[in-house]
């Protein structure tokens, strides 16, 4: 089972940058074990941090691979960097924004900025700064074999991005 941690992509910029937005429900499941009630203190559901990293994981692994037209099977090397400042509660929207600072053959670097949209007034605040690395497994662990077909960009991915607003002219 694949997990998507994005819901849309707004914006597609090859090379350049990716924005995505993941709206927090408090139907998902894994926000009732963040935090449950205990009997000195209310319920208070939060979306896990290392759930926030993998949607900025996938918000940028979709640009680097659309960099290549996804002819690469990229995959998250490393986290470079994860600094959080709010915390994700069901009703906010999170608003990913991927750059890319370095790209070759064999992988990419990206930094990203995670923001909190609050569903009353709109505003935004800071979330995360997360960077990133990405590897291209068919440069690095050339002699490996690996399946023919893009196990990362199934797709569930594809189909965020095969939309009218993000198709180049």
């Amino acid at each position: 089972m694949r997990w998507i941690w994005i819901d849309r992509i707004l914006e597609l910029k090859r090379r350049e940058r990716c924005v995505a937005l993941k709206n927090v429900s408090a139907a998902e499941d894994v926000l009732a074990d963040h935090f449950p009630a205990t009997a000195d203190r209310k319920a208070a559901p939060v979306l896990p941090n290392p759930l926030i990293i993998e949607g900025m994981a996938q918000t940028a692994g979709i640009l680097v691979g659309h960099a290549n037209d996804f002819q690469e099977k990229v995959i998250l090397a490393k986290i470079a960097k994860a600094v959080f400042h709010a915390a994700a509660r069901p009703g906010f929207t999170i608003r990913y924004t991927a750059t890319i600072d370095s790209f070759a053959a064999s992988g990419a670097s990206t930094s990203g900025v995670a923001e909190l949209i609050d569903p009353h007034t709109g505003r935004t605040t800071p979330l995360a700064d997360i960077a990133l690395m990405f590897s291209h497994i068919d440069h690095n662990m050339a002699g490996l074999e690996f399946p023919e077909h893009n196990f990362v960009f199934t797709s569930q991915f594809m189909d965020l991005i095969d939309q009218p607003h993000l198709r180049e002219g």
